[in-house]
């Protein structure tokens, strides 16, 4: 089975980097179960570092198990049900998230 890990650390290459340009971001993912952990995320113009970790002061801190993270990045789960249920909890820029979300393939 898919490791949230692997899935994140593969990020880069699943997001349309075209979509990504113009796009200024610091994400910090808090991931709880097996496969999880912290990593944080930068989106800087059509690019994408992911380092595994606390970032100090992501923009958006998106918290979940790392089973609804697999099926959120995969299209199984819609981020805007799965925030309403508390499935998946985002604090910080709301509007950020949802541009996030367009940039998966």
């Amino acid at each position: 089975m898919e490791k949230f890990s692997d899935m994140i650390n593969n990020m880069p290459n699943q997001i349309d980097l075209e979509k990504a340009k113009g796009i200024q971001a610091t994400i910090q993912f808090s991931i709880s179960g097996e496969g999880g952990g912290e990593w944080g995320v930068t989106v800087d113009d059509g690019k994408v570092v992911v380092e595994p970790g606390q970032m100090a002061k992501p923009q958006l801190i998106v918290k979940a198990s790392a089973n609804d993270a697999l099926k959120l990045m995969h299209g199984e789960l819609n981020p805007v049900g799965a925030f309403m249920s508390g499935k998946v909890k985002i604090i910080g820029d709301m509007g950020l998230a949802m541009k996030l979300f367009n940039l998966l393939k």
